[in-house]
């Protein structure tokens, strides 16, 4: 699944050929995605222009002014810029591209989504108080995250760290990648219960996810076999991970076995020398 790096990558990677444009019109070639695509879509957005292209947790937030359209890339959902330039392909629609958003200067934003989990929302209004976005946690890279915040809301809770970094009602985009690397790098053990973690080792474990996805972010984003960048590249991150996907090989800090446990329906990998 795309995580909070790969769709900050994605952000940035469409927003110089969004942002200023005016929209033209749209191509639902499938509305079955996790939610339907509205069909009113195709008389709501054309002449409108995008004014912003921002990102709250994995959502991607194209502010037209008197709405915004949300676009989420569900499992293994991705976006491409196609145009006639010479620097980009403009290829024929493939069987899983489900949406086009063509501006003015011919330029196509392409949501292409296999798994048809991801979303192509209209939201008329501050999409802050849209329902899947009005109760989220905050946002790891912002000083809203910090360890104080942590301690206080974790105090009794019998949940395991993993679970809590990815609840978004406590921190948002935090997924199973980078919760892994990050409960790493912070030296705790991904079963630990959050509510007898202290204040010490939140303040460790706050900066390692700030670092971790930041790195990720920088390096293009991490990715699953399906990511790829809007411009058509896959994400580098995935070549410099610490534990995870790395089951019985030698942690490269103390050469013990990497373990892998179920927790939930997830795979965690932690190095018990390394994470107490």
């Amino acid at each position: 699944m795309p995580e909070l790096p790969e769709v900050e990558t994605t952000r940035r990677g469409i927003a110089p050929h969004l942002v200023g444009q005016t929209i033209a019109s749209v191509i639902i070639r499938n509305p079955r995605l996790r939610w339907p695509i509205p069909a009113e879509l195709a008389e709501i957005l054309p002449g409108l222009n995008i004014q912003t292209v921002a990102r709250r947790a994995k959502y991607l937030l194209l502010n037209c002014g008197t709405g915004t359209l949300i676009v989420h890339l569900g499992m293994s959902g991705s976006l491409r810029i196609l145009s006639e330039k010479p620097t980009h392909l403009m290829e024929s629609p493939q069987k899983h591209d489900h949406f086009d958003l063509i501006l003015n200067d011919k330029t196509i934003l392409r949501l292409r989504d296999p798994r048809r989990f991801g979303a192509v929302l209209w939201h008329a209004g501050d999409c802050l108080l849209h329902p899947l976005l009005k109760n989220l946690g905050p946002e790891p890279l912002t000083a809203d995250f910090n360890a104080r915040q942590l301690y206080e809301i974790t105090r009794g809770r019998r949940v395991a760290i993993k679970d809590m970094l990815m609840n978004s009602h406590m921190v948002v985009g935090v997924g199973n990648i980078y919760a892994n690397e990050a409960l790493f790098h912070a030296g705790i053990n991904p079963q630990n219960t959050a509510g007898n973690i202290s204040i010490a080792r939140y303040e460790r474990l706050v900066l390692a996810v700030k670092q971790t996805l930041q790195q990720a972010i920088e390096a293009g984003g991490s990715s699953l076999r399906d990511f790829v960048h809007s411009d058509g590249n896959p994400g580098y991150f995935q070549q410099q991970y610490w534990v995870y996907g790395r089951g019985n090989q030698s942690c490269k800090e103390c050469n013990h076995l990497i373990k892998q446990i179920k927790q939930g329906q997830r795979s965690s990998f932690y190095c018990p020398h390394c994470q107490r």
